[in-house]
């Protein structure tokens, strides 16, 4: 079958080749003779005739024909093995992409644009590999996340038909499938999170409003998680109004107070500052926990990572994807520092030049 289609596509070049080479021979006999016509009116050149050139004539016709047909064949042979056989190449491995095939390479020399064809190729198909190997553990990350709940929750459960278990027993295993039904519960959400946010391409709905005291109502709000572990909450927020989507830097702030507060120690320290720079704001949260590896760093942001592999602390490595993305639809930056033992910082910079006053 694919043979067959290279000889349609040989046989179609060749065909559109010889009504070209065709079109135009006649095309210049007619300008030819035209010209050659006005030229014999106006007495600057004179013909004569000769028995030859009616002989040659009669046959005419038919020599360019067989001319055309001529020149039609070579330069499909010329094009085919030449010039269109680094597009034949190109055709060839895009056949193989669109099967799923993102190893394959071009490797095109000679004309600089074919080499630069043969680069952006190359880039494009690294680029596709690694967005395949991305969903691959995006399927294998989630599926593992919801089967654990889901798994640990029908053991428990088997376990309550028992009934010869202590009522100490059933109360704890009530709690731990009460426990893995809010980490469904919490995964679910940020799946949806997540989802939602990747299909937003231009943020709308911007209003102004006051930025410090919507981190002062998160911090309230999250309240409950901090004082469990007695985090002491360092606040330094300058009154800032801000142009933006309210719900959009919410879950920012949510996000990286709630990451800070599951890493912080027990009765440890985290510090919250609000400033405004050139041309935006910038916030910082830091805090005084474990810190982070440079392996960690360098996937912080990627779904489903989760830097601590011993899943003693609760998450599910959703969060701060969510954040990157929510920063980079407002055209942000979002940085960290952190070392071991020494604490995280994160900086998020959200540009702001539209002026906002909000009336009492």
């Amino acid at each position: 079958m694919k043979d067959f289609m290279k000889l349609k596509r040989k046989w179609k070049l060749t065909v559109s080749l010889i009504l070209f080479i065709f079109v135009f021979m006649m095309v210049l006999l007619i300008m030819l003779a035209v010209t050659i016509t006005v030229l014999s009116y106006s007495d600057i050149i004179k013909f004569q005739k000769h028995e030859s050139l009616n002989l040659l004539g009669d046959n005419f016709f038919n020599l360019l024909i067989m001319l055309c047909v001529l020149l039609g064949m070579a330069l499909t042979v010329f094009f085919t093995n030449k010039a269109l056989k680094p597009l034949c190449k190109v055709i060839d491995a895009i056949h193989k992409v669109s099967q799923g095939d993102f190893d394959v390479q071009v490797n095109l020399k000679g004309i600089g644009e074919l080499e630069e064809l043969s680069q952006s190729f190359n880039k494009m198909t690294f680029e596709l590999s690694s967005i395949e190997t991305l969903r691959k553990d995006f399927v294998n990350n989630f599926s593992h996340e919801f089967k654990t709940p889901i798994v640990s929750m029908q053991g428990f459960a088997r376990l309550l038909k028992d009934g010869e278990l202590k009522e100490e027993e059933r109360q704890e295993y009530l709690d731990i499938i009460i426990a893995e039904s809010e980490r469904l519960v919490e995964l679910s959400t940020n799946v949806l999170s997540m989802s939602k946010y990747e299909n937003v391409k231009i943020i709308t709905d911007k209003t102004c409003f006051r930025l410090d005291e919507q981190i002062r109502r998160v911090i309230l709000l999250m309240e409950p998680k901090w004082t469990e572990k007695e985090h002491l909450i360092n606040i330094g927020l300058e009154e800032i109004v801000f142009n933006g989507n309210e719900e959009f830097t919410k879950q920012i702030w949510i996000n990286l107070l709630d990451n800070a507060i599951k890493f912080t120690n027990p009765k440890g320290t985290i510090h919250i500052n609000l400033a405004r720079s050139k041309q935006g704001v910038l916030f910082t949260i830091k805090d005084n926990g474990p810190g982070m590896e440079t392996q960690t760093l360098k996937h912080i942001f990627d779904k489903f990572y989760q830097g601590e592999t011993s899943h003693s602390i609760s998450g599910n490595g959703l969060g701060l994807s969510i954040v990157k993305r929510i920063i980079t639809l407002c055209k942000g930056t979002i940085c960290v520092e952190s070392e071991p033992g020494k604490g995280s910082s994160f900086s998020v910079f959200l540009p702001d030049e539209i002026t906002c006053t909000i009336t009492d």
